[in-house]
């Protein structure tokens, strides 16, 4: 893996704990319910995965690779 990929993975990773961080102490003192984030989040997740499987369903089932040897 190169160096500028190591950076940027890094640099995404810092801003996720910094968000986190910042939503866990907004919970913490009561300023936002964090249930109504959580259930949000889960949520959201879900949609991700079925997007995702779906999307992976077409590429592996519909658009198969003719130049795959053995492939019907």
């Amino acid at each position: 893996m190169s160096s500028s990929v190591k950076k940027v993975i890094s640099y995404f990773l810092i801003a996720l704990i910094l968000m986190f961080t910042v939503v866990a102490l907004l919970g913490i003192w009561d300023i936002i319910s964090l249930e109504e984030i959580v259930r949000k989040l889960f949520v959201s997740l879900m949609v991700v995965f079925a997007a995702a499987a779906v999307i992976l369903f077409i590429f592996s089932v519909l658009i198969k690779d003719e130049d795959t040897p053995g492939a019907p």
